[in-house]
């Protein structure tokens, strides 16, 4: 048993900072949370003295694709390096992700069940991971892999089945098979993106509405929640109607106000993704850069209807294919874009859990959750750009073992 005594808390609900606070950690997991004189401290606990500084949950990306290594044709079809040179590689960055301090990550594709095992089984150390495989388009759509010359591509691991599917029984079938080679959420998309072929933009239209009704239920049938990449037009309303669990991006929802009120009626969440379309507006393809730049005001206008309609906005970066390990520039882009620090850490702690379908498991502090924490040397609510500096991250905790500890050593306290 062990306990983070001193820092000033902050639980991840949005709630107060708890000053001179107490963290008791047994197993694994919270067993108390609170002011330091309320926390009964057995005799035997190791006491950890973290004062002056900020323990807070682990950070969680909400979007992010850890498996993805560039945007480029050749990066995008594994064409320049063995398949084992790239996953390790994805090992590699899992590390880095997690060292970063995010202890969850909710990958929005490319990335196979193996890592998830590979990380359970402790094999390699990496984040919590609620992993959706790969993205469910039609035909024509984001998963429908061809070059410009019409050649086609698709994995060759059996782990990672196409994702495109036709129809009402298509999607029906095609949810069931990312079921079965152990998606944990099912992705899908509704509209083009940034990122899409000339001609196919962020306002074109990709499944009908019959067709995400079917999508829909049938996750629902097996137990799975549903992400969509919607970001607008026709298809980004599809989504929403059907109820869809988080709408990925959603950059022109201020267009469309009703959906804003739809979504916070059937608790739909809403992740923005800043941080990749601050990419794509100046490193990307030309014509992805006109797309980011095109929808810069009305993103940071959806997000603020969003925040005062009651949606819960939560913190994904999408930035996998661009960088991977600076994931809090999304928090730091939440702040710049308007919401406060506490938002914005709930952004990406409570809020971002709930969203992943983890909330009674992690993203805040409190006894029975698991102790995945962060100790930081300053205060990101003074600083958010504290959460950036890897020299100021002391301590990353995920299920009560420290993977990164940079805590100056000292004499123990008396418990």
């Amino acid at each position: 048993m062990k306990a983070l005594v001193g820092a000033a808390l902050i639980d991840g609900s949005g709630g107060p900072v708890v000053n001179d606070s107490a963290v008791l950690i047994d197993e694994g997991r919270i067993v108390e949370a609170g002011p330091r004189a309320a926390v009964t401290m057995p005799p035997d606990v190791e006491v950890i003295d973290v004062a002056g500084m900020t323990v807070m949950p682990g950070l969680i990306d909400c979007h992010d694709h850890l498996a993805s290594k560039g945007y480029d044709l050749a990066s995008r079809w594994d064409l320049n390096d063995p398949i084992s040179l790239g996953h390790l590689r994805t090992a590699y960055v899992m590390a880095e992700t997690l060292a970063a301090g995010y202890t969850c990550v909710r990958d929005a594709g490319g990335l196979d069940a193996g890592f998830k095992m590979a990380v359970e089984e402790g094999l390699y150390p990496g984040p919590r991971l609620v992993n959706s495989v790969n993205i469910i388009s039609p035909t024509g759509g984001l998963s429908d892999r061809r070059s410009g010359s019409g050649h086609s591509h698709s994995h060759g691991d059996p782990r990672m089945p196409s994702g495109v599917a036709d129809g009402p029984e298509g999607v029906r079938a095609k949810v069931r098979e990312m079921v079965r080679v152990g998606a944990d959420v099912i992705k899908f998309a509704t509209t083009g993106g940034a990122s899409s072929r000339p001609g196919h933009g962020p306002m074109d239209v990709e499944f009908t509405s019959a067709e995400v009704a079917a999508l829909i239920d049938e996750a629902r049938i097996l137990g799975r929640n549903t992400m969509c990449h919607a970001v607008g037009g026709a298809g980004l309303r599809v989504a929403v109607e059907a109820g869809a669990g988080s709408i990925e991006h959603g950059c022109y929802l201020a267009d469309d106000p009703d959906l804003i009120k739809m979504m916070a009626d059937k608790g739909i969440f809403l992740v923005p993704t800043f941080e990749v379309y601050e990419f794509h507006s100046t490193v990307s393809a030309p014509h992805m850069q006109v797309r980011a730049r095109a929808l810069r005001e009305v993103h940071i206008e959806t997000m603020h209807q969003a925040l005062a309609a009651g949606v819960k906005v939560v913190a994904g970066t999408d930035a996998g294919g661009f960088v991977h390990g600076d994931n809090a520039r999304e928090i730091e882009l939440l702040v710049e874009k308007g919401m406060s620090p506490m938002q914005a850490i709930q952004a990406a702690t409570g809020w971002a859990a709930e969203c992943c379908g983890l909330g009674s498991e992690t993203g805040t502090i409190a006894a029975g959750k698991y102790a995945d924490l962060l100790v930081v040397d300053g205060n990101p609510l003074d600083n958010i750009s504290v959460l950036r500096d890897q020299e100021k991250l002391m301590m990353v905790m995920k299920g009560g073992s420290a993977y990164l500890d940079q805590l100056p050593v000292g004499q123990p306290l008396p418990a």
